[in-house]
């Protein structure tokens, strides 16, 4: 892990107390940067993986920490879903989201 201006920077690993990992992908001066997988330390899964911008920002996935399902696949603006699909947690579609506007799919 690399350091600036003491926060991380560029490609790195983030863990818990615990030892448990958090988040590996890019930071720019201590904020997650480009792509990246934040991780559910209590089961080890892959929690979201996609692109950050200080916060979601881009595309990305979601997934269900009881199944690993996707949740959300699609994009996101400032940590929300901005555009894309939420599935349920048999794989099917459930909303679709257009420019953070939610529908039932029928």
């Amino acid at each position: 892990k690399e350091i600036f201006n003491g926060k991380r920077h560029r490609k790195g690993k983030e863990y818990n107390s615990y030892g448990k990992l958090l988040f590996e992908g890019k930071y720019l001066i201590g904020k997650k940067s480009e792509k990246g997988k934040e991780y559910n330390a209590s089961k080890g899964n892959i929690r979201f993986e996609g692109e950050f911008l200080m916060e979601k920002n881009g595309k990305g996935k979601e997934y269900n920490s009881s199944t690993s399902n996707i949740k959300f696949e699609g994009e996101y603006l400032n940590g929300i879903e901005w555009n894309g699909k939420e599935y349920s947690n048999n794989n099917e579609i459930e909303y679709e989201i257009k420019n953070w506007n939610g529908f039932k799919k029928e």
